[in-house]
């Protein structure tokens, strides 16, 4: 589905940067890009890789099958698409990404047909109160800054009507991780109840916790839903 730019508010203003989007939308960002996968099968693969049986087409069944198909889904720090990609082969319909890295969207380009990503941060998303059915990350709220989570999380739940979706890792505590030999760029953390302090009017619908398969770290997938 192509969003017309009447849904679109302009108020990113991309030149003004935090330390973590700067790095994520320069050639940190770009070798980001290139390591990882490039659609739901590449991305499947991966996930039996690192958790045994059990892929992302496996997961978003079981959170998303329910839904109806025509929902307004935006994926926040969507890079080259492959969760976007998973969606549609599911039927989905109506799927908008957005991602700060600018190589990634024009990956983006020669692999999804029927799915725009478009430049902005998540910062500052440009969309209307609720415009969307549900939002969703995967693997994007842990290389946010603890300094901007509460930004991000508002942004999130305020473009959302109805759902608000999450797959990252998870530690009871912030957490952070070195990242590749660099610091401020990676955490860990409880995000389903970050949100749900945050925002009263969220609730839990399912959460689901995933283990590595060779180390005691574990994701976490959770699907919220807004009391309204």
């Amino acid at each position: 589905m192509e969003f017309g730019k009447r849904n679109l508010i302009t108020k990113n203003n991309m030149s003004e940067k935090t330390f973590q989007e700067d790095n994520w939308s320069s050639e940190h960002g770009d070798e980001y890009n290139k390591r990882n996968p490039h659609n739901i099968e590449e991305m499947d693969a991966l996930y039996t890789k690192e958790y045994g049986n059990i892929t992302r087409t496996d997961l978003n069944k079981e959170f998303l099958d329910s839904l109806p198909r025509d929902i307004k889904i935006l994926e926040v720090g969507a890079n080259v698409g492959s969760q976007l990609d998973g969606l549609q082969k599911m039927g989905f319909t109506n799927l908008l990404g957005i991602d700060i890295n600018r190589e990634a969207i024009e990956t983006s380009k020669a692999n999804l047909k029927g799915i725009d990503i478009i430049l902005g941060s998540a910062l500052d998303l440009p969309f209307q109160n609720g415009y969307f059915d549900l939002v969703f990350t995967s693997g994007v709220l842990i290389h946010i800054s603890p300094d901007n989570m509460k930004q991000v999380i508002s942004e999130i739940v305020r473009c959302s009507k109805k759902y608000i979706w999450g797959f990252e890792y998870f530690a009871d505590n912030y957490t952070e991780i070195p990242y590749r030999g660099k610091s401020n760029l990676l955490w860990k953390a409880n995000f389903a109840k970050i949100y749900l302090d945050a925002n009263p009017e969220l609730k839990l619908l399912k959460e689901k916790k995933i283990k590595y398969q060779n180390s005691e770290n574990y994701d976490d997938m959770f699907l919220l839903e807004k009391n309204v």
